[in-house]
Formats: C-alpha cells, sequence, structure tokens
C-alpha cells in the first residue's frame, strides 16, 4: 500500500483510478466496482445491468492487466485498464457456480474449481474451451496455484485436499483432516512452504509442505486449532508468511501470528462488520487486509492497530468477494 492517502495522478494516466492500487468487489447485488483504496471512493462500476448471476469471486493477474470474475457458471475477463463495461472474454463450461478462481504468474492460464465437481484451466487467448478438466467429483470449494506454477492444491465438500500434478496430469497427493467435514478454504504460504485449511466448523489444519527431494512426506502436518466457533468463510496466509487471516459467519476477522515452529497465537481480532465475513486479500507488503462482508460493505484494516481506515459503501447486497493487488506488476 502506498503511504500516502493522497495519489497524484500523472498525465499519462489513461485510467481513472491509481493503478498503482487495484481493489475490488462483488456482490450478490451483480455489481463489480473498483475503489480508491483511501478515499474510499468507488472510481468504476461494472453494473451487468439486465445480466444474470451474482459475482463469486474475483482475481487480479500479475501484470493488473486483467479482471477474472467468476459469475455463477462463467468465468468473465475484464480489462482493468478500460473503462468499458464489456468482458474482454466469457469462458464457459461449468454446469454449476464457479467457487474459485486464480490466474498463474504469467497469467497466461486460470485455473477454475466450481461446485460441479470440476477442475479446469483455461488459456487467457483461448475462452473457447478449457485446455484440461480435472474431474473433483466432489464439489469444489477452493483452489490455489503452487508457487512452483506446476501443482494445484484443492479442497472440496466431501472433506478432501488434492494435489494436482499438472505434469502428469493426475491427482498426486489427498489428504483428509477432518473425515466428511467439507474443508471451505485452503491457502498456501507464498514460498509454498506451509498449507493452512479451514473448514466449516471453524477448525483450522496446517501442513508444513516438504520438497520431493527432501524423502520427507510432501504435507506433513504439524498442528490444528480452533480458529472460530461458527462457519470459516476464508483462510489467508498473509505475503510474507508471517500471519494467518481467518474469516467467519460470526462477523469477526481474526489474525493469526505464526512463530517458526508453526505456533498460531491469536493476535487480534477484528470487529466491525455487522454480519458475515466472506473475503479478504492482504496488501502486497503484509501492513494491511481488505474485506468484504454480508453487511453490504468492505473495509480496509491497518494490521498493526487492527482498526478500519477505511470503509467501501455502495454495494445494495452482500458483498462476498474482494481482490487486492498493490504490488509490482
Amino acid at each position: 500500500m502506498p503511504a500516502t492517502s493522497t495519489a497524484t495522478s500523472s498525465k499519462n494516466q489513461q485510467s481513472r483510478h491509481d493503478m498503482s492500487v487495484i481493489l475490488v468487489t462483488g456482490s450478490y447485488d451483480h455489481e463489480i466496482r473498483f475503489w480508491e483504496a483511501w478515499s474510499g471512493i468507488c472510481s468504476r462500476t461494472i453494473p451487468r445491468t439486465g445480466e444474470s448471476g451474482q459475482v463469486n469471486r474475483l482475481a487480479i493477474s500479475h501484470d493488473k492487466r486483467f479482471l477474472a470474475a467468476a459469475i455463477h457458471k462463467k468465468l468473465v475477463l475484464y480489462d482493468i485498464a478500460s473503462t468499458s463495461s464489456e468482458p474482454l472474454a466469457t469462458f464457459e463450461a461449468h454446469t454449476n457456480n464457479i467457487t474459485s478462481i486464480a490466474f498463474n504468474s504469467e497469467g497466461k492460464w486460470i485455473v477454475s474449481g466450481g461446485e460441479d465437481g470440476t477442475i479446469r484451466i483455461w488459456d487467457v487467448r483461448n475462452p473457447s474451451t478449457p485446455t484440461r478438466t480435472y474431474e473433483n467429483a466432489a464439489p469444489v470449494n477452493d483452489v490455489v496455484i503452487h508457487p512452483n506454477q506446476g501443482e494445484l492444491i484443492s479442497c472440496d465438500q466431501a472433506g478432501s485436499i488434492k494435489q494436482w500434478d499438472l505434469t502428469d496430469n493426475i491427482c498426486s497427493h489427498e489428504l483428509t483432516p477432518a473425515g466428511d467435514i467439507p474443508i471451505r478454504s485452503i491457502t498456501l504460504a507464498s514460498d509454498g512452504s506451509c498449507l493452512v485449511a479451514g473448514n466449516n466448523k471453524g477448525q483450522c489444519y496446517v501442513w508444513k509442505v516438504n520438497e520431493e527431494s527432501t524423502g520427507l512426506p510432501r504435507f506433513q502436518a504439524v498442528t490444528r486449532f480452533t480458529a472460530h466457533n461458527k462457519y470459516l468463510t476464508r483462510c489467508l496466509l498473509s505475503p510474507d508468511a508471517r500471519y494467518l487471516a481467518t474469516c467467519s459467519a460470526d462477523t469477526t476477522v481474526k489474525i493469526w501470528s505464526i512463530s517458526p515452529s508453526y505456533d498460531f497465537k491469536q493476535e487480534k481480532v477484528l470487529i466491525g462488520h455487522q454480519r458475515w465475513v466472506w473475503d479478504c486479500a492482504f496488501s502486497a507488503d503484509s501492513a494491511y487486509l481488505v474485506t468484504a462482508s454480508s453487511d453490504h460493505t468492505a473495509r480496509l484494516w491497518e494490521m498493526a492497530s487492527g482498526e478500519t481506515v477505511r470503509q467501501y459503501n455502495g454495494h445494495h447486497k452482500a458483498a462476498v468477494c474482494c481482490a487486492l493487488h498493490d504490488g509490482a506488476s
């Protein structure tokens, strides 16, 4: 995040918002909104007037060119620098809600997971058909791309966590930490060394991820803890891997510090949202967190103080997803 709240617009800045910080929210009101992070002003709205389908997830490409939106069964790609509300491309193959999307590091492909029990990989330049489809059987709740770009890790409604090898085109590992209790969210450290999963009961499970060359188990269970007493909606490791944020139906977001020995200690409880908190996103320096809630708002929190520093008002229904990219592109 920039250190100042007064962004100066350069002469060659073509778009209407500060391109150094891309902050986007999606809602059950069908709208996608771009925000000026520090002023709280909505700088652009994609109204999707007359279109059906709620916005389930958002992802920003590493180079800040594209916004991907999971809208019901469709994956829709928008040009971030444009003022047009028309999508650049629409990717269709899922037969039920898309629950998770992620760009690979080069922005050439996108992975999507859905309630239809499939994980699909899409070439950004060829929206007509997925380049690969993995049959997971159970509805997929979340999917992440390993930093090595050669593996996917997914979690599902049947309680499984699976690693999918893109080279061998197989499911190479499967974990079931709590039997058939659905795993709601997974997050992988930016260096690939740690995996955290959160389930419907508010439990978090933690694994150390070992390189195959070490001879150790790929996923080595290190700890588990109760993060919330109600439904957990999202868990997310900070970019510096020093903190874990957990969002919940209990209206709070909890911040957990992580020791080198994988001891998770509750540092702060972020209180302010009035209803379920569905999603969160860290700033690149791990100093700020954005959250989206059923109370129709998104909030920007300062990690050091645990205080809300900005609230984003404009959605008419639940804000269920957010994306933030303020790092180097």
